[in-house]
């Protein structure tokens, strides 16, 4: 069965590391707070100025005044510093985050991600992603494997307008965990429970490398 977004945060969660300083995109990646794993502390950084990002607040507890770069209620773990969009530009521009995960509307097999803008249709404004993709070393892709229309958005080459060239190291999809190297295209790590590899093939339009028998998820 095809992962929902929770599920899709909660496979990113089972990256990350202990002592990492991590910037979540507007999303998906939001979501990713809410799952890290035992045993391991992390510090989430927003855009707009804020470290120590904690899990999003229930219903009834929200405070207005404390939000993410996406506008979004959110909590701050004790100990957390807020400082302005400047310190917190510098703190990515000087790569000391040290993962960042994004969604996107495409991404190609050669890790370019197109994650800003729709022409004629929608601009979602690029935010800090032009400057977090060209500063972080390490980038997470969280996105549906197909758009509404059923059509693949892992492609041999990006159709709407690049954020980033070539920085994508790693996509979670409803469907599959894939690496990409920018040598052979996506290559096939995982599949979510119940989704076959001829299915995540079927709905990946650019290069897929399959090696063996790919296990399942676990979340």
């Amino acid at each position: 069965m095809a992962l929902d977004k929770n599920g899709i945060a909660q496979r990113i969660a089972q990256e990350l590391r202990d002592g990492w300083y991590v910037n979540l995109g507007i999303g998906i990646p939001t979501l990713v707070a809410n799952y890290i794993p035992q045993g391991i502390s992390v510090e989430f950084q927003s855009e707009n100025g804020i470290l120590g990002m904690g899990p999003f607040p229930w219903e009834g507890e929200e405070d207005p005044d404390l939000i993410n770069a996406g506008k979004q209620t959110i909590t701050a773990l004790p100990g957390a510093a807020f400082f302005d969009s400047a310190l917190s530009f510098g703190m990515i521009r000087a790569q000391k985050v040290q993962l960042t995960v994004l969604g996107a509307m495409e991404v190609s097999d050669n890790g370019d991600i197109a994650n800003w803008k729709i022409p004629g249709k929608m601009v979602k404004g690029m935010g800090g992603a032009m400057d977090l993709v060209a500063s972080a070393e390490n980038i997470i892709v969280a996105m549906q494997h197909t758009n509404p229309k059923g059509e693949s958005k892992l492609l041999s080459a990006c159709t709407l307008p690049i954020t980033g060239v070539g920085c994508v190291k790693k996509v979670v999809t409803e469907l599959a965990v894939l690496d990409i190297d920018p040598e052979r295209g996506f290559v096939l790590l995982e599949r979510a429970p119940g989704v076959s590899v001829e299915e995540i093939v079927a709905k990946t339009a650019g290069r897929l490398v399959v090696n063996g028998e790919i296990p399942e998820m676990k979340l």
